[in-house]
């Protein structure tokens, strides 16, 4: 695995931001730059699971299986990563590409500016993809943050 790091400032308060990137409306938006069509089911508290999920063109959902780990309010949260769903089928433990990565976001104010910073484990053959799509979604983030 590669450890991808992120930021991107926000002329917005951190509760703002915090809300923007995680509520279920707006986490669909800033998300679209990953695959028109991502969301989450689950629930962003400490140590409930949380899937996030997408449509394959074949109409299928693809997507991770994950476990929150962290979660301060405004500061933090992580989430590690037990498996996946491939075409509707999924894997965990071993047999999952992603399994024991962990994904987080951190989030510190300063004169009303909010830095978000973004640590993403992932496997070397998908870290020029996420080189280009996160700051993309970065992007859609701020600008639905700084919108509110």
């Amino acid at each position: 695995m590669e450890k991808l790091h992120f930021t991107v400032q926000i002329d917005a308060p951190v509760h703002t931001v915090w809300t923007t990137m995680l509520d279920d409306e707006t986490y669909r938006e800033w998300t679209s730059a990953f695959n028109e069509g991502s969301q989450y089911e689950g629930s962003w508290d400490l140590g409930r699971e949380i899937r996030f999920l997408g449509p394959e063109e074949d109409g299928s959902i693809s997507g991770m299986i994950g476990t929150v780990i962290e979660n301060r309010p405004d500061e933090l949260v992580t989430v590690e990563y037990t498996g996946e769903i491939m075409h509707g089928v999924e894997r965990t433990g071993d047999e999952a590409q992603f399994f024991g990565a962990q994904e987080s976001y951190s989030f510190a104010e300063s004169g009303g500016v909010t830095t978000v910073e973004v640590e993403v484990d992932t496997p070397e053959e998908h870290a020029s993809m996420f080189d280009e799509l996160w700051p993309a979604a970065l992007g859609k983030l701020k600008e639905l943050a700084e919108a509110r």
